[in-house]
């Protein structure tokens, strides 16, 4: 399928921006997931150019609600305005800009359907930790970018990424899933 201009327009600035986009594939199972689920509301670590909430609010139900954090206020105005190019209410989406930790530590326990994260791979076991409080029973934690690439497995990034592969494939509260998408995908669902 091709994308629609101002998503092709956002990937643009995202290289611009330096930050790294989702891939087609990836955005394609972020809104099959998202509408498998019914999500209605879904929180997004690393808001990027938008690529990825444009995604999700394609699966999620009509009035649910996206609530999505960056580090960088100029990545979410490009967001903000794929968004609207895109058509989708300003009410449907939270654009929070902080640090990933603070903010998800202040978020209510148990009310999210999917936690999404694109952002920062190291921060990823104390994301995981944070996910794990906010999802409902049933929900949803969504890792991209978790191929690792660092030289023999030894950087702080590609130790995060095995730390939450090992910690999701061996705890019983979540069914995890690793896809080959994109940079890589880690799926898991919260057991009730």
């Amino acid at each position: 399928m091709d994308e629609p201009e101002a998503v092709r327009s956002a990937r643009a600035k995202g290289a611009d921006l330096g930050c790294t986009t989702i891939s087609e594939a990836t955005a394609s199972l972020l809104s099959v997931l998202a509408a498998t689920l019914g999500a209605d509301t879904v929180v997004e670590v690393g808001t990027g150019t938008g690529i990825s909430a444009a995604a999700l609010l394609a699966g999620m139900d009509e009035d649910g609600i996206l609530t999505s954090i960056d580090v960088e206020a100029e990545n979410q105005r490009v967001a903000r305005e794929l968004l609207t190019a895109l058509g989708y209410d300003h009410v449907r989406t939270r654009l929070i800009a902080g640090r990933p930790i603070e903010v998800l530590s202040r978020m209510t326990d148990a009310a999210y359907d999917i936690a999404f994260i694109n952002a920062d791979a190291a921060e990823y076991p104390a994301i995981l930790h944070q996910a794990q409080r906010l999802l409902r029973p049933g929900g949803m934690v969504i890792f991209s970018g978790v191929q690792p690439t660092g030289e023999g497995g030894r950087d702080p990034e590609t130790v995060a990424i095995n730390d939450i592969v090992a910690t999701v494939r061996d705890a019983d509260h979540w069914l995890p899933m690793l896809l080959p998408v994109g940079s890589g995908v880690l799926a898991a669902v919260l057991r009730t």
